[in-house]
Protein backbone atom coordinates (compact mmCIF):
# COMPACT_ATOMS: atom_id res chain seq x y z
CA UNK A 1 0.00 0.00 0.00
CA UNK A 2 1.41 3.38 -0.99
CA UNK A 3 1.95 5.65 1.97
CA UNK A 4 0.39 9.05 1.49
CA UNK A 5 1.41 12.36 2.99
CA UNK A 6 -0.25 13.27 6.31
CA UNK A 7 -3.63 14.97 6.12
CA UNK A 8 -3.78 18.75 6.42
CA UNK A 9 -5.89 19.75 9.42
CA UNK A 10 -7.59 23.12 9.77
CA UNK A 11 -9.48 24.35 12.82
CA UNK A 12 -12.89 25.76 11.93
CA UNK A 13 -14.23 28.05 14.64
CA UNK A 14 -17.98 28.10 15.26
CA UNK A 15 -19.46 30.49 17.80
CA UNK A 16 -22.99 30.76 19.17
CA UNK A 17 -24.26 32.40 22.34
CA UNK A 18 -22.54 30.56 25.25
CA UNK A 19 -20.75 28.26 22.77
CA UNK A 20 -17.35 28.19 21.08
CA UNK A 21 -16.37 25.15 19.03
CA UNK A 22 -13.10 24.45 17.24
CA UNK A 23 -13.92 21.75 14.70
CA UNK A 24 -11.22 19.93 12.70
CA UNK A 25 -11.58 19.95 8.92
CA UNK A 26 -9.19 17.75 6.95
CA UNK A 27 -7.89 18.10 3.41
CA UNK A 28 -5.15 16.45 1.38
CA UNK A 29 -6.64 12.93 1.38
CA UNK A 30 -5.74 10.86 -1.71
CA UNK A 31 -9.30 11.01 -3.01
CA UNK A 32 -12.29 13.33 -2.47
CA UNK A 33 -14.58 10.52 -1.27
CA UNK A 34 -12.20 9.60 1.59
CA UNK A 35 -11.86 13.25 2.57
CA UNK A 36 -15.62 13.74 2.58
CA UNK A 37 -16.18 10.56 4.63
CA UNK A 38 -13.65 11.66 7.27
CA UNK A 39 -15.06 15.19 7.56
CA UNK A 40 -18.64 13.87 7.72
CA UNK A 41 -17.78 11.46 10.56
CA UNK A 42 -15.99 14.24 12.44
CA UNK A 43 -19.01 16.54 12.18
CA UNK A 44 -21.27 13.71 13.39
CA UNK A 45 -18.95 13.15 16.34
CA UNK A 46 -18.99 16.82 17.28
CA UNK A 47 -22.79 16.89 17.04
CA UNK A 48 -23.11 13.75 19.16
CA UNK A 49 -21.05 15.32 21.96
CA UNK A 50 -23.15 18.49 21.83
CA UNK A 51 -26.38 16.51 22.10
CA UNK A 52 -25.03 14.40 24.98
CA UNK A 53 -24.25 17.51 27.01
CA UNK A 54 -27.89 18.57 27.10
CA UNK A 55 -29.43 22.00 27.59
CA UNK A 56 -27.61 25.31 28.02
CA UNK A 57 -30.67 26.99 29.52
CA UNK A 58 -28.94 27.86 32.80
CA UNK A 59 -27.85 31.53 32.50
CA UNK A 60 -24.35 30.58 33.69
CA UNK A 61 -23.97 27.75 31.21
CA UNK A 62 -21.28 27.58 28.56
CA UNK A 63 -19.85 25.09 26.06
CA UNK A 64 -16.37 24.72 24.60
CA UNK A 65 -15.25 22.26 21.94
CA UNK A 66 -11.72 21.39 20.79
CA UNK A 67 -9.69 18.53 19.39
CA UNK A 68 -6.30 16.80 19.58
CA UNK A 69 -4.61 14.95 16.71
CA UNK A 70 -3.17 11.65 17.99
CA UNK A 71 -1.82 10.06 14.79
CA UNK A 72 -1.46 11.42 11.27
CA UNK A 73 0.95 9.11 9.43
CA UNK A 74 1.20 5.76 7.61
CA UNK A 75 -2.34 6.17 6.20
CA UNK A 76 -3.74 6.30 9.75
CA UNK A 77 -5.53 9.35 11.16
CA UNK A 78 -6.63 9.19 14.80
CA UNK A 79 -8.20 12.16 16.53
CA UNK A 80 -9.94 12.99 19.81
CA UNK A 81 -12.85 15.42 19.97
CA UNK A 82 -13.57 17.11 23.30
CA UNK A 83 -16.59 18.98 24.58
CA UNK A 84 -16.77 20.79 27.90
CA UNK A 85 -20.09 22.14 29.11
CA UNK A 86 -21.20 23.76 32.31
CA UNK A 87 -24.95 23.36 32.66
CA UNK A 88 -25.31 24.14 36.37
CA UNK A 89 -24.24 22.15 39.41
CA UNK A 90 -20.90 21.79 41.18
CA UNK A 91 -18.72 21.60 38.08
CA UNK A 92 -18.80 21.23 34.33
CA UNK A 93 -18.52 17.97 32.41
CA UNK A 94 -16.02 17.10 29.68
CA UNK A 95 -16.77 14.39 27.12
CA UNK A 96 -14.33 12.85 24.68
CA UNK A 97 -14.96 10.96 21.44
CA UNK A 98 -12.14 9.53 19.37
CA UNK A 99 -12.16 8.52 15.73
CA UNK A 100 -9.60 6.47 13.79
CA UNK A 101 -9.55 6.40 9.99
CA UNK A 102 -7.77 4.87 7.06
CA UNK A 103 -6.89 8.01 5.07
CA UNK A 104 -6.97 6.21 1.72
CA UNK A 105 -10.50 4.87 2.07
CA UNK A 106 -11.99 7.20 4.70
CA UNK A 107 -13.13 4.13 6.66
CA UNK A 108 -13.68 4.72 10.39
CA UNK A 109 -12.74 1.78 12.63
CA UNK A 110 -14.61 0.43 15.61
CA UNK A 111 -12.42 -1.18 18.27
CA UNK A 112 -13.46 -4.67 17.09
CA UNK A 113 -12.36 -3.89 13.53
CA UNK A 114 -8.76 -3.40 14.67
CA UNK A 115 -8.52 -7.14 15.29
CA UNK A 116 -8.79 -10.39 13.36
CA UNK A 117 -12.36 -11.73 13.02
CA UNK A 118 -13.19 -13.90 16.03
CA UNK A 119 -10.23 -12.70 18.10
CA UNK A 120 -11.06 -12.38 21.80
CA UNK A 121 -9.76 -8.82 21.94
CA UNK A 122 -12.07 -7.90 24.85
CA UNK A 123 -10.40 -10.41 27.18
CA UNK A 124 -6.87 -9.52 26.02
CA UNK A 125 -7.39 -5.78 26.47
CA UNK A 126 -9.28 -6.26 29.75
CA UNK A 127 -6.39 -8.31 31.16
CA UNK A 128 -3.87 -5.64 30.15
CA UNK A 129 -6.05 -2.86 31.61
CA UNK A 130 -6.51 -4.81 34.86
CA UNK A 131 -2.74 -5.22 35.11
CA UNK A 132 -2.20 -1.46 34.72
CA UNK A 133 -4.95 -0.65 37.26
CA UNK A 134 -3.06 -2.76 39.79
CA UNK A 135 0.38 -1.41 38.86
CA UNK A 136 -0.77 2.23 38.93
CA UNK A 137 -2.92 1.74 42.04
CA UNK A 138 -5.99 3.31 40.40
CA UNK A 139 -8.93 3.43 42.80
CA UNK A 140 -11.90 2.28 40.72
CA UNK A 141 -15.50 3.08 41.61
CA UNK A 142 -16.43 -0.59 41.16
CA UNK A 143 -14.17 -3.64 40.90
CA UNK A 144 -12.94 -3.69 37.27
CA UNK A 145 -14.22 -6.67 35.30
CA UNK A 146 -13.96 -5.88 31.61
CA UNK A 147 -13.82 -3.20 28.97
CA UNK A 148 -16.86 -2.69 26.75
CA UNK A 149 -16.62 -4.29 23.27
CA UNK A 150 -16.93 -0.74 21.90
CA UNK A 151 -14.64 0.88 24.49
CA UNK A 152 -13.31 4.34 23.59
CA UNK A 153 -9.83 4.32 22.09
CA UNK A 154 -7.37 6.17 19.91
CA UNK A 155 -4.03 5.30 18.35
CA UNK A 156 -0.92 7.26 19.31
CA UNK A 157 2.47 6.35 17.87
CA UNK A 158 2.75 2.56 18.23
CA UNK A 159 0.20 2.25 21.00
CA UNK A 160 -3.48 1.53 21.24
CA UNK A 161 -4.79 3.82 23.97
CA UNK A 162 -7.97 2.52 25.60
CA UNK A 163 -9.68 5.05 27.84
CA UNK A 164 -12.66 5.63 30.10
CA UNK A 165 -14.94 8.64 30.34
CA UNK A 166 -15.25 10.70 33.53
CA UNK A 167 -16.98 8.60 36.23
CA UNK A 168 -16.95 5.49 33.98
CA UNK A 169 -14.10 3.81 35.86
CA UNK A 170 -12.86 6.16 38.57
CA UNK A 171 -13.80 9.30 40.49
CA UNK A 172 -14.10 12.68 38.74
CA UNK A 173 -10.73 13.78 40.15
CA UNK A 174 -8.96 11.16 38.02
CA UNK A 175 -10.25 12.74 34.81
CA UNK A 176 -10.09 10.52 31.75
CA UNK A 177 -8.23 7.32 32.61
CA UNK A 178 -5.93 6.23 29.77
CA UNK A 179 -4.33 2.81 29.24
CA UNK A 180 -1.63 2.77 26.55
CA UNK A 181 -1.01 -0.70 25.14
CA UNK A 182 1.90 -1.38 22.79
CA UNK A 183 0.87 -2.68 19.37
CA UNK A 184 3.55 -5.36 19.84
CA UNK A 185 1.53 -6.83 22.72
CA UNK A 186 -1.36 -7.34 20.28
CA UNK A 187 0.42 -8.60 17.18
CA UNK A 188 -1.06 -12.09 17.28
CA UNK A 189 -4.67 -10.85 17.28
CA UNK A 190 -4.56 -7.54 15.37
CA UNK A 191 -5.63 -7.18 11.76
CA UNK A 192 -2.35 -6.78 9.89
CA UNK A 193 -4.08 -4.62 7.27
CA UNK A 194 -5.81 -2.39 9.82
CA UNK A 195 -4.48 0.67 11.66
CA UNK A 196 -2.56 -1.33 14.29
CA UNK A 197 -0.85 -3.34 11.57
CA UNK A 198 0.04 -0.20 9.65
CA UNK A 199 1.46 1.48 12.78
CA UNK A 200 3.56 -1.58 13.72
CA UNK A 201 5.16 -1.75 10.28
CA UNK A 202 8.80 -0.65 10.35
CA UNK A 203 8.66 1.61 7.30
Amino acid sequence: MAVQQPLVIHSHKVTHPKTELHIPVVSGAPNPAAEQAINTDIRKGVQMLISEQGSLEDPRSEMLGWFETKTNEKNVFSISLFNYAYTGGAHGMTLQKSLTFNTQSGHSYTLAQLFKPGADYVKRLSDLVAQQIAERDIQTLEPFKSIRPDQDYYIADRSLVVYFQLYELAAYAYGFVYFPISVYDLQDIMDENGPLGLMSASN
